[in-house]
């Protein structure tokens, strides 16, 4: 992983329509630090406002002069191992790969091994080391059991210029999800913050005070018998954005466990029966990342990826397809 012996320090000012929010939220969004790191780096005094050590919870105000000094990267406490590792794409400042599901995309309590860290610093001798320890290189994430596309950055210069474009919402992420139920309209857009869910911290959930504002684009696919398959379009980036939105309208992604586990019992009618029968062959949440598109931070060029999806939903996916053609 590269480091540098000086920590990197910044400058930000407060602009007008930002007053009242936490210090450590804003940072956050500023900065595409988690509000862990945020939280560290307050308590180990990397960060001023306006002159003075302040609290995470502190609001800030229109013309706060905030001081950041950001610490090189330790070293990687993940080990390189060799793990299969499907690289659709790679030159000197990236890569994209196709995450296979079930795979952890970083250490984290639980699960120290076996992650995409570990197999990418086996694959790869310097990454950006602006996610810090556990998470080098990595730039957005998917869930455990979401197989698909991600990018992941080589350097700082190309992990802040992916960070910033995200941010902007210029990097194009798609989904293939099958849902449970039928759409009223499609295409059709979900909008509703996203936070913790005050009765189960386990999840996420959509929560008007506190939440993080999140917009995902569906349209209609396929139509199945008691379900959909859908192409999911992410205008925001937040933790379970998808499989939350998606629960939220009363369509959870079909075998999602925390969303919509057993969702097919309540089904009846004529079509119950194919409801089982397509929770029964659904080995894990029917959510792929299939398509990825943004401008290369270095060449300027406009990059377009595309992964089918892989062999457990889409025989999922053909059986659903030949029962409703039979």
């Amino acid at each position: 992983m590269k480091t540098t012996d000086e920590a990197e320090e910044r400058t930000l000012v407060v602009p007008e329509g930002d007053e009242g929010t936490r210090l450590d939220l804003w940072l956050a969004g500023q900065l595409e630090l988690s509000r862990t790191r945020i939280a560290r780096l307050l308590e180990k005094g990397w960060i001023s406002l306006n002159g003075e050590v302040p609290r995470k919870s502190e609001p800030v105000t229109p013309g706060d002069r905030i001081r950041v000094r950001i610490p090189p990267p330790e070293p990687a406490r993940a080990e390189p191992e060799d793990l299969p590792l499907d690289v659709v794409w790679e030159d000197e400042h990236l890569l994209v790969v196709n995450k296979a599901a079930g795979m952890v995309v970083h250490p984290a309590p639980g699960h120290p091994r076996g992650t995409l860290v570990n197999a990418l610093l086996h694959h790869v001798d310097d990454l950006s080391g602006i996610g810090g320890t556990r998470r080098p290189g990595i730039v957005h994430r998917l869930d455990r059991d979401t197989s698909g596309l991600l990018v992941v950055a080589k350097d700082d210069p190309t992990h802040r210029a992916l960070s910033q474009l995200l941010k902007q919402r210029r990097v194009k992420r798609f989904y293939l999800a099958a849902s449970w139920g039928h759409l009223d309209r499609s295409p059709r857009k979900i909008e509703g913050p996203i936070g913790r869910d005050p009765s189960n911290r386990q999840r996420m959930a959509v929560v008007e005070k506190g939440g993080r504002r999140a917009v995902t684009h569906v349209r209609v696919q396929e139509s199945w018998p008691t379900a959909e398959l859908l192409e999911v379009g992410l205008e925001t980036g937040r933790t379970h954005q998808i499989r939350v939105h998606l629960a939220h309208i009363g369509h959870p992604v079909v075998a999602d466990e925390l969303y919509g586990k057993g969702w097919e019992k309540g089904m009846g009618g004529r079509h119950r029966q194919w409801a089982r029968a397509l929770a029964s062959r659904t080995p894990r949440q029917f959510l792929h990342a299939y398509r990825l598109a943004f401008r290369h931070p270095a060449t300027g060029e406009i990059q377009r990826f595309h992964a089918p999806l892989p062999s457990d939903l889409d025989e999922v996916a053909r059986w659903a397809r030949e029962s409703v053609e039979a």
